[in-house]
């Protein structure tokens, strides 16, 4: 045990020391310009514009960032399968995972079911969520007719959409979720709030 502890302490020198030096040379580089130093640790680099285009992938609430492309539920329904199926099941509610749909008129009682139909506030945000995260084991390897069938099978199943419904990058941001008003602007005081 003494030896663990006289590890750790030697850990926490050795890092006391690494950031003192650092901190130092950050000093002496910005002397007499009045300006508080960033840290700098001599790792990493500065990203390639083709990296930062690859992972500069979020969508908004609005739809900005969305891709073009277009699905309905009634070609999702085959994505879903080969997809998503086994994780979520075949109508979304099976699991082994997350529940994706039901549980609408749930979230005000004592046992809230907090799918995409009764709890997500935007269907882009569950596009985004598609993109860039599922399938799970490969993610970001659907195409965006892929990703936006999913979407629409998805809401589908939540009675969101019909099946024969287009989403693209113009309809998905209009579609109103069920618990779009269901959210409070942050309380904090440092947050600016939004004007309507």
């Amino acid at each position: 045990m003494a030896t663990a502890h006289k590890g750790f302490t030697l850990t926490i020198v050795v890092c006391a020391g690494l950031w003192g030096a650092s901190a130092r040379s950050a000093s002496l580089s910005t002397q007499g310009s009045g300006q508080v130093p960033a840290p700098t640790f001599g790792i990493g680099h500065t990203p390639s514009p083709d990296r930062l285009k690859q992972i500069d992938i979020d969508v908004t609430p609005d739809g900005a960032g969305l891709l073009p492309g277009s699905g309905t539920a009634a070609k999702g329904k085959d994505v879903f399968t080969r997809r998503c199926e086994t994780c979520h099941g075949p109508t979304g509610t099976e699991g082994p995972q997350e529940t994706l749909a039901g549980g609408k008129g749930s979230l005000a009682t004592a046992k809230p079911l907090k799918t995409v139909g009764s709890y997500w506030p935007y269907a882009t945000t569950l596009w985004d969520y598609i993109n860039r995260a599922m399938p799970f084991d490969h993610p970001s390897t659907l195409t965006a007719d892929e990703v936006y069938s999913a979407t629409a099978y998805v809401l589908f199943l939540n009675g969101i959409v019909g099946d024969q419904d287009v989403l693209d990058q113009t309809t998905l941001p209009k579609i109103q979720m069920p618990n779009r008003n269901g959210f409070v602007s942050d309380p904090r005081p440092d947050v600016p709030l939004k004007k309507k």
